[in-house]
């Protein structure tokens, strides 16, 4: 049976001068209408409740009316009969009639009564809810470093945690866009278990990543790739791992790339495959570095310094670094340890790390056994010192074992010079 408009209005009138019905009760008595009118008044804060229920008394009275329309004849039966109660009538009647209600689902849709409108953003807030508000600072639009975005970017805040320097990386502005536009998830890592799988260890990836920050433009199929050419060249794992990390931008490079450069080792060096392989592996920056000072360093072993092809294969499979050495430190320790320590060429290749050794080292120690009546290099004599320990052990050993002095002996003497 249904209510008709005046009786609802009549019911509306009775609540709102006693205020005696609460929202749990108009739920009791219209469970569906009472739901939504619950789900809608959460969202309106401001409003008084004479507002909230004349918005849905409102869109009660249209669903109500257009039910009514079809059973107007069994309404008045139940108007009459209303009359003879006497708690709240209007009440007691729409809670009966609501029982013998027919589904709205079956005959009426209620979107009307779930299409409740917004809380208008001019409506004004009480200084309780101002002070509720959170308000998160804005990003900046320019920042010279990437200090001000990682509170709000947990893409960095993962790097941090990694171990990722961020102020080396921010002196490159077009890297902190690159890692700004990031997602951790879908673009870092993938990249990172690729890492990992290679062999690098967590407290090594901070590291890694601080310097070869673009690995992350990579597409991670051609960093695939890159991994199993070496691994056609017979490079271990740990010989890979172990190249990764000494140089970090090595997988940045193409596969052509680094063909091209193992061949130009093997050719200029005219090493085998197992020499020219065990050559990188110590020293993989020269599959990365600029070519340019290890042709200038060749030209300077054979013109330069005198030394034969055979000899400079020797020292360099020995010491890797001599190929990409400071031109200048080369010769000035050449004319030195040949010139004024009379140490001749075949000596010297047995001994390359001099090469590797600072310069004012070898002539503190030399002009002390000078001193000392000890400065004796030529194997085929008495108390012979070889260069290898003459510029490799410590100042304590080289005083007890070389110089036969003790150390105290040994600095009063620097003083000196």
């Amino acid at each position: 049976m249904a209510l008709s408009a005046q009786q609802i209005l009549r019911w509306f009138n009775s609540i709102k001068s006693s205020r005696f019905i609460n929202a749990t009760q108009l739920t009791k008595r219209f469970p569906r209408l009472g739901k939504t009118w619950l789900q809608s008044s959460s969202a309106w804060p401001q409003m008084s409740s004479d507002n909230c229920f004349l918005q849905w008394g409102f869109k009660t009275y249209r669903t109500s009316s257009l039910w009514s329309n079809s059973q107007s004849t069994n309404s008045s039966s139940q108007e009459n009969n209303s009359a003879q109660s006497t708690l709240l009538p209007y009440v007691n009647e729409q809670s009966e009639k609501t029982q013998k209600m027919p589904c709205f689902d079956s005959d009426l849709t209620l979107e009307e009564l779930d299409d409740l409108p917004p809380l208008s953003p001019l409506h004004p807030l009480s200084e309780e809810e101002a002070v509720q508000i959170v308000a998160h600072p804005p990003l900046p639009p320019d920042s010279f470093t990437l200090r001000d975005y990682v509170d709000h970017s947990e893409t960095l805040q993962k790097l941090v945690l990694l171990g990722v320097d961020l102020s080396k990386i921010e002196k490159h502005p077009d890297a902190a866009n690159l890692l700004l536009r990031l997602d951790f998830e879908k673009d870092i890592k993938q990249i990172l278990l690729f890492l990992k799988d290679l062999g690098l260890e967590d407290n090594q990836l901070g590291t890694f990543l601080t310097k070869n920050y673009a690995v992350f433009s990579e597409d991670l199929e051609n960093l695939k790739i890159r991994v199993a050419y070496l691994q056609s060249k017979n490079f271990s794992k740990t010989d890979i791992a172990q190249m990764v990390r000494n140089a970090p931008f090595l997988l940045n490079f193409s596969v052509e790339r680094l063909d091209n450069r193992l061949g130009f080792f093997q050719k200029e060096l005219e090493l085998s495959v197992k020499k020219t392989r065990d050559l990188v592996v110590r020293l993989p920056r020269l599959l990365t570095g600029s070519l340019e000072p290890v042709k200038e360093n060749m030209k300077v072993y054979r013109l330069e310094l005198g030394f034969k092809h055979n000899e400079i294969q020797h020292m360099i499979t020995k010491i890797p670094k001599m190929l990409t050495a400071n031109k200048r430190k080369l010769t000035e320790t050449f004319d030195y340890v040949h010139n004024v320590m009379s140490i001749p060429h075949h000596i010297i290749v047995k001994f390359p790390q001099v090469f590797n050794t600072r310069l004012f080292k070898i002539k503190e120690r030399h002009l002390f056994l000078t001193y000392l009546g000890r400065a004796q290099y030529d194997p085929a004599k008495p108390n012979y010192i070889s260069l290898d320990k003459l510029v490799s052990i410590p100042d304590e050993i080289f005083c007890k074992e070389i110089a036969k002095a003790s150390l105290q002996d040994f600095e009063k003497f620097l003083k000196t010079l």
